[in-house]
């Protein structure tokens, strides 16, 4: 395999909307890390686990009302190349969500929102560069997410002061807006990308607010012998949402902005490849301070077929 690792966090906005795409009051967590390169079709399995903290008191101060929620997920995704240009990609989540508050746990799993995305390659330059390789590249594309996942508008308190985090899905067809650039001299790289998502009312009224998102991230290829190569990375993630609307009200405890550190290692042997980061807030305002996220951490495992 000539490349067997490139920086392609495009493809991190093909990934789907499901809880965890809610939690945090909107800001989701769509972040990939680095994924195998592949010429025809590839197909993974990634692992997210993602926690928060909700119903904070004044100054993010944990009250006995205040909730840990824990959202995890397996997502099986595939991704097509046709042509030299074009790529298109499918996921489907099945979530595990679990909310504890005085004492009482309660529970939910199921398939979340599908979510399908198409990608067009606007440059990709080589050349050489004191006999180093300089690569290039820019992807620009869209996703449509479905709403597959289950809403349960029970879950919705009817006050504006409580958010609207623990569902499977969000029951509307929300887009993406992405673009990805990569620059590589031999094997050091960075990666910049930035996505937009709008999201659209649900049959119950409610509209998550639209979200914002950038990265950016450092990455080097150690190449092991002939067939394994070992791929460290760091960087930062900030997120920003809207506030929700419900029916046409605004809600008060939902919306803010949030940044990460992310710190991950790929490897891969031929055909898989095995990956894993993890991220962590390094400042944060969500839901004007009653929403506190947690750490994140996800692993992946994938096949070039």
């Amino acid at each position: 395999m000539k490349k067997i690792i490139l920086l392609l966090v495009f493809s991190s906005f093909s990934t789907a909307m499901m809880a965890c795409d809610i939690c945090g009051c909107g800001i989701g967590n769509n972040y990939i890390g680095i994924l195998p390169d592949f010429t025809k079709h590839i197909l993974g399995l990634r692992y997210r686990y993602n926690s928060l903290q909700t119903h904070l008191g004044e100054g993010g101060v944990p009250t006995y009302l205040t909730t840990s929620e824990r959202y995890k997920t397996i997502e099986l995704w595939s991704g097509w190349n046709i042509g030299e240009k074009f790529r298109i990609m499918a996921s489907v989540p099945y979530s595990y969500n679990e909310r504890s508050s005085q004492g009482i746990n309660r529970f939910k799993q199921g398939i979340g929102d599908v979510n399908l995305s198409g990608y067009y390659e606007l440059i990709n330059t080589r050349k050489p560069v004191n006999s180093k390789l300089l690569v290039q590249s820019l992807w620009a594309g869209g996703s449509i997410k479905l709403p597959t996942g289950s809403y349960n508008p029970a879950d919705k308190s009817g006050s504006t002061q409580s958010n609207n985090l623990f569902q499977l899905g969000t029951a509307s067809i929300d887009y993406t807006l992405s673009a990805m650039y990569d620059l590589r001299l031999q094997d050091v790289g960075m990666n910049i990308t930035a996505n937009y998502k709008i999201n659209t009312a649900n049959k119950y009224h409610y509209t998550y607010g639209n979200k914002f998102g950038v990265n950016a991230q450092s990455y080097y290829k150690f190449r092991i012998r002939k067939h394994i190569m070992v791929a460290p990375n760091a960087g930062v993630q900030f997120e920003q949402s809207a506030k929700d609307i419900d029916d046409k009200i605004s809600v008060d405890v939902s919306g803010g902005n949030l940044l990460l550190g992310t710190l991950g290692v790929e490897t891969a042997y031929r055909k898989i490849a095995i990956g894993a980061n993890w991220q962590t807030p390094l400042s944060q305002n969500l839901a004007m301070g009653f929403v506190k996220a947690r750490d994140r951490f996800m692993l992946h495992i994938s096949f070039i077929l």
